[in-house]
């Protein structure tokens, strides 16, 4: 017997298949991490498929030397995943392997923890009475077994002394049994809840959903209609059914939230699986669900690649955030897994959102995905009135913050009401960039082109795509003059200036600099909610899923932001952010109140916007969408080029773009645009980098393929990444 092995060597020279002999006394199955000789090395690798057969000389053949694991860990389902991954985004196979099975059960470094859990015995119990009456801790300890039939050893020792425990299992008045003990990543406790009378529009879409008339189902409800309950309902019939489900959502900072919902309908039947875990949490959530312990994954992107087993459901809520894309290696998108996973298993996939993808509206419009609405909020309240305020305007009037007077005034109010306020700026930082009023010199990362953010709690500068930290200018270094301006501002300058402007309410702040720790999101999040009156500044990570009652007014404060952005996305970005920022009012008994700061209050967005017209919005984006044939009229396909050496990467670039051009000769009704350039950030962490954009016709998976072949040459100190319907052209 012999084994097609894959070696766990993340290079691209090594992205091949491997022969190696089965010992006969070794059971080797598909999906078995194996340790295999290669070279004067020896490797772990995985198996892909045993053949009774080699091509080779069965003598040069190697043997496998031992299997690492009792059980495989690619599943007969994940083998499909990847075989649909490798075609789709053309992806090295040990890097999908990677993604299916996270760093800490590869490494072998991180084990189960193990703990006793501790009984009285029938010895103990009969002889009770026989224990001296000055030692009380030991009486005590007995007690305190006496009604409990197990206790951690653990929390024994904290109670009664070590010495106490230990002296008991001597005397045989206590024994253990030697357990595995879980590292539970959410440490509260949450009452039991019970299902919410379902409204007849969520009854329908429930209904709808497990009819399984379409396996892909799009629910674009507005945002406080009720989708969470529909995804429960969903899920416990799946349970029901003996299945088992995925539910994922697009922040680390919405777990906490949901974890606590579905932990309160399914207790210890939910695993979490997210990045903000620590190694040893993460090994046994997924071990919990590897070996059927836990049957519901909650989490963020990384979950979909869940080790679960006869799947019942698959949720993805918030189906239009970006971060369901990978913008790093590998890179693929969610909802492409998800989509293998579902129909592997013939369960059903749930798109939520209230600002869906014209991609994903388009295929529910065209009968793709079973299009599911839910129109009204839970409490029938309106959703909230929303004010554009033309900054403009109040810039000519001499107002030259970042509030303009109508928000000022209704903070005001909301805070003499005792009530949340929640701002939105989608930048960090206390502001944007260094510049020199004299020369206009700007401060620049040494490795990055990009211009580095000014911290002011640090006193630093900042570059956000290397990490580096540079000492903030006094000086201009091009011209010598101490002209130096500080640039757009950012949440930390926001926060600073509510201290001013409120000094006895509560600010809190939320984004990348306020959230480096593993419980920052959920601290941050329930000292808000349960302060009042008080203010929540953050960036995108407060847009969404987030749900406070005495949140009664939104602000915007710099709307713009993302619509004028190089991006044939910009207005659909802008219409989700808004819309979902400003879903985040009036979400309870009290109406709901949003001010959007704009320079450009008369852009066709923002009417679309304030009257929450998704519809208009979609209908008039996707016929420009139709117009220039972008997506869904189209495939993007990025080529991008990386290398320390300017010169490589652009003669690299120049290379593949003529190897491309034959392409589009040979299939010239199938391209529709074909073009070679510098990348916007022309260089991050000290590589220049080159792309090769192309748009080609959605359904031709030949030239596709011809593509990825062109890209899949190897060339020495050059990376070349080939990327899909990317979410950022950067």
């Amino acid at each position: 017997m012999f084994a097609e092995v894959v070696v766990d060597v993340m290079a691209d020279s090594l992205d091949k298949i491997f022969d190696y002999q089965c010992p006969e006394n070794i059971d080797i199955k598909e999906g078995h991490r194996v340790l295999v000789p290669f070279g004067k090395r020896k490797l772990e690798g995985y198996v892909l498929k045993l053949k009774d057969s080699t091509d080779y000389d069965e003598n040069l053949v190697k043997q496998i030397i031992n299997v690492l694991d009792p059980q495989p860990l690619i599943t007969t389902e994940m083998f499909e995943v990847i075989k649909g991954m490798v075609e789709a985004y053309n992806l090295r196979i040990i890097d999908i392997i990677h993604l299916i099975i996270p760093a800490q059960i590869r490494s072998g470094k991180i084990k189960q923890q193990t703990t006793k859990m501790c009984y009285l015995t029938q010895f103990g119990l009969s002889n009770l009475s026989s224990i001296r009456a000055n030692s009380k801790n030991q009486i005590l300890a007995c007690a305190y077994l006496k009604d409990r039939p197990n206790a951690d050893i653990v929390d024994l020792n904290k109670k009664f002394g070590n010495a106490t425990i230990t002296k008991l299992i001597e005397k045989g008045y206590i024994a253990y049994n030697t357990v595995n003990r879980n590292r539970n990543p959410f440490k509260e406790d949450v009452a039991v809840s019970q299902p919410f009378n379902l409204t007849p529009e969520q009854k329908l879409a429930v209904d709808k959903i497990l009819s399984k008339d379409n396996l892909f189902n799009l629910l674009f409800g507005v945002t406080g209609s009720g989708k969470t309950e529909v995804y429960m309902r969903v899920i416990s019939e799946a349970i029901n059914q003996g299945k088992t489900a995925i539910m994922l959502v697009p922040e680390i900072s919405l777990t906490p939230k949901t974890v606590k919902q579905f932990k309160s309908r399914f207790g210890d039947m939910v695993a979490v699986l997210h990045s903000g875990l620590s190694d040893g949490e993460k090994f046994d959530e997924w071990y919990r669900l590897y070996t059927g312990e836990a049957t519901i994954a909650v989490g963020a992107r990384s979950a979909i690649f869940a080790p679960l087993t006869n799947l019942g459901a698959i949720i993805i809520d918030e189906e239009h955030d970006s971060s369901y894309q990978s913008d790093s290696n590998p890179r693929f998108e969610t909802v492409t897994v998800a989509k293998i996973r579902a129909k592997y298993n013939n369960c059903p996939l749930v798109l939520g959102s209230a600002t869906p993808t014209i991609e994903s509206f388009y295929k529910a419009q065209n009968g793709e995905y079973n299009l599911i609405t839910l129109d009204k909020r839970i409490n029938q309240m309106p959703l909230p009135k929303m004010e554009i305020v033309d900054m403009c305007s109040e810039f000519r009037s001499g107002n030259k913050s970042m509030f303009s007077g109508t928000l000022l005034n209704f903070m005001s109010k909301a805070i003499a009401n005792d009530e949340q306020i929640m701002l939105f700026l989608n930048r960090r930082g206390f502001s944007s960039f260094q510049m020199c009023r004299e020369c206009g010199f700007i401060a620049k990362c040494t490795d990055c082109d990009v211009s580095l953010v000014y911290h002011k709690e640090d006193n630093l500068l900042k570059c956000h795509y290397c990490g580096k930290r540079f000492k903030p200018l006094t000086i201009c270094p091009s011209c010598g003059k101490n002209t130096i301006k500080l640039g757009n501002t950012g949440t930390e300058r926001i926060e600073d200036e509510l201290h001013e402007l409120f000094p006895t309410t509560k600010v809190f702040r939320m984004d990348n600099d306020t959230t480096t720790t593993k419980s920052s999101h959920a601290n941050i999040l329930k000292a808000f909610e349960n302060t009042k009156p008080a203010i929540l500044v953050g960036t995108q990570m407060i847009a969404k899923g987030h749900d406070f009652p005495l949140v009664t007014l939104v602000g915007i404060l710099d709307a713009d932001l993302s619509l004028y952005y190089s991006d044939f996305r910009a207005n659909e970005k802008t219409y989700q952010l808004v819309t979902q920022v400003a879903g985040r009012a009036g979400r309870a008994e009290k109406e709901g109140r949003v001010v959007l700061q704009t320079f450009f209050p008369k852009h066709y967005v923002y009417n679309f916007c304030s009257n929450y017209d998704y519809l208009r919005f979609y209908n008039k984006e996707i016929n420009l969408r139709e117009t220039a044939s972008f997506p869904p009229f189209s495939k993007i396909i990025r080529v991008l080029i990386t290398s320390e050496n300017d010169e490589i990467a652009k003669n690299v670039t120049h290379d593949l773009f003529l190897k491309y051009k034959d392409l589009r000769i040979k299939y010239k009704t199938e391209f529709f645009f074909l073009e070679a350039m510098r990348s916007p950030h022309s260089k991050i962490k000290n590589k220049y980098r080159y792309q090769v954009l192309m748009r080609i016709k959605n359904d031709n998976k030949q030239l596709v393929k011809e593509i990825f072949d062109i890209s899949n040459i190897i060339i020495n100190k050059t990376s070349i990444f080939t990327e899909v319907n990317p979410q950022s052209l950067d």
